[in-house]
């Protein structure tokens, strides 16, 4: 199985998660990792499965005006933050806007800061919504992986990524198997 692993991230957590994920699915599928910055909305074509995730900024997705927000915390040097080498350019929901319909298999992921959902909204939710509309096949229950205010991933949650993405990818086996049976 191909499977092609997407994120967004500005201070370098979703990347790791999404990294941490890659790691789990590796088990059993052929993974690239990369930035949505880094991939035409087109190779999803040569994809089994796409994972793809995105911090959570105001309850959803990340949009340009959030993006600026965060480029902007890393001039406070108290917060010690640095932005991601692959953070500037377009995010996940400028990216899926530009895809077409299709009937390709996903799951989604975000991360947010630890505190109730009803506060902090989560990207993979947003997420899920636009690439349900689009015809997707979602074959997992998305994700969200725990940061702390300060953009540090919680502890326990790289491992808990990496179980997350060894499930998704034996889900996804299994609905590849079933689909060619029929």
């Amino acid at each position: 199985m191909k499977v092609l692993v997407i994120y967004e991230s500005m201070f370098g957590s979703t990347r790791k998660i999404a990294e941490a994920i890659a790691a789990g699915l590796a088990g059993t599928s052929t993974v690239v990792v990369s930035s949505v910055n880094d991939v035409a909305p087109e190779s999803i074509d040569l994809a089994d499965l796409i994972v793809i995730g995105a911090p959570t900024h105001v309850h959803g997705m990340s949009m340009p005006a959030t993006r600026a927000a965060a480029v902007a915390m890393t001039k406070d040097p108290r917060r010690q933050l640095e932005i991601d080498g692959k953070a500037l350019g377009i995010g996940v929901r400028e990216w899926l806007q530009a895809l077409p319909p299709a009937s390709a298999l996903y799951a989604a992921f975000d991360t947010r800061r630890d505190m109730p959902r009803l506060l902090t909204g989560a990207a993979s939710r947003s997420i899920r919504r636009n690439l349900s509309r689009r015809g997707w096949r979602q074959v997992a229950s998305r994700s969200s992986f725990l940061v702390d205010d300060n953009e540090t991933i919680k502890a326990g949650e790289l491992e808990r990524a990496r179980a997350w993405g060894e499930r998704v990818g034996r889900v996804a086996a299994a609905a590849l198997a079933d689909t060619s049976a029929s």
